[in-house]
């Protein structure tokens, strides 16, 4: 707030009052702070999903862990996807199913799916709950749930790539699962 400007008198007046004054604790001045160092970058860790999760099946043997599904489409794939070229070879509805049930029938779905050399599965989860729904937690459970349920799959190493589906096949309800080409050791 801006005020007038002192007097010569009343400058003079409050000059002799400020001179006999000393700060109660003297403070040097102080240098200027280091710039910090950037905080590091931490991935936010997944909610893990709400309801009963089945235990996962313990190995006979000691085996090394299955790795994270891949990510092994090109252009040409992510293209044909993207614009609903790609027709499914079959097709699993988890929604509606208790997350039990939706993991066990996840799993049978793979392994027949593998053994009949499908290249293209439609799985539909149901949708992600909408933001602004009034209970968020229960919807989208199976749909939170799938990407760890085929990370931690035995059939792990035969999927090459998760997307989502085209609106023609689902949309956000569901995603694709391409599956790895079947080797054949000719001879």
């Amino acid at each position: 707030m801006a005020g007038r400007r002192l007097s010569d008198g009343e400058a003079a007046l409050w000059a002799r009052v400020t001179a006999g004054l000393r700060p109660l604790h003297a403070t040097p001045a102080k240098p200027k702070p280091k710039p910090l160092p950037p905080p590091p970058v931490l991935e936010p860790k997944p909610k893990p999903p709400r309801g009963r999760v089945p235990p996962l099946r313990q190995p006979a043997a000691v085996q090394a862990p299955a790795p994270a599904v891949s990510n092994l489409l090109d252009g040409s794939w992510d293209r044909r996807l993207s614009r609903g070229l790609v027709s499914p070879d079959s097709s699993f509805d988890l929604h509606g199913h208790s997350l039990a049930s939706a993991h066990a029938m996840l799993d049978r779905a793979l392994e027949r799916s593998i053994a009949r050399g499908d290249r293209v599965l439609l799985l539909v989860t149901g949708r992600a709950p909408r933001p602004d729904a009034e209970r968020p937690f229960a919807r989208g459970a199976i749909r939170a749930a799938v990407p760890d349920w085929l990370a931690a799959s035995r059939h792990a190493d035969r999927i090459a790539a998760v997307r989502g589906s085209h609106p023609r096949h689902g949309g956000a309800g569901a995603l694709y699962v391409i599956l790895r080409r079947q080797v054949t050791h000719g001879r």
